[in-house]
């Protein structure tokens, strides 16, 4: 683990809120399991809590029991032929999930980053963390670290600083099971 990331485990860990890059943008994330932190990012980005949050994580272990068990097999198959990779899905959320997680949604949005910081942050940390792009509600979100900083100051406790990938636009949005699209 690379020194930077250790920092940024740490800061997660204390509850801190952390930026990283990920396939298009930079994103604020935290632990999913810490509501301080969970409120932390809302009150960074002045946007309400209903909205919700997707969580990223380094492989398909990471984000199995967000998962409710009854989800088709078939369903799971196709997510995971797409994984790791540049794909969100919303999945139908198992009943221990955290209700400030999905906000206001049934479901739960995951994604098994291909993105390399942002997999190996996730691999460090041991678990799924939340990601949201780095931005205030309403403004364009962040793609460098330097925008970060700009937009946040010396509110974020720690800022993985590295490139984003090659998306133009963040992570297209899929129902899990309906296969329907829900974000071009």
């Amino acid at each position: 683990m690379s020194d930077d990331t250790a920092l940024a485990v740490a800061a997660l860990r204390a509850g801190g809120v952390v930026a990283y890059p990920t396939e298009a943008v930079y994103g604020l994330g935290c632990d999913p399991q810490n509501r301080a932190a969970f409120a932390r990012v809302f009150e960074l980005k002045q946007r309400p809590p209903t909205q919700g949050v997707l969580l990223i994580a380094a492989d398909f272990a990471q984000v199995e029991k967000y998962i409710d068990a009854a989800t088709p097999a078939e369903a799971i198959a196709r997510v995971r032929a797409t994984w790791p990779g540049p794909h969100t899905w919303i999945f139908p959320r198992a009943a221990d999930v955290p209700d400030w997680i999905a906000g206001a949604h049934a479901g739960i949005a995951l994604r098994v980053t291909a993105h390399p910081l942002a997999a190996a942050l996730s691999r460090a940390f041991g678990g799924a963390l939340v990601s949201t792009s780095a931005n205030r509600h309403g403004e364009l979100p962040a793609r460098t670290a330097n925008e970060v900083r700009a937009a946040f100051g010396g509110e974020i406790a720690y800022i993985l600083d590295g490139a984003v990938g090659g998306l133009e636009r963040p992570t297209p949005i899929r129902d899990a099971v309906s296969g329907a699209q829900i974000r071009a």
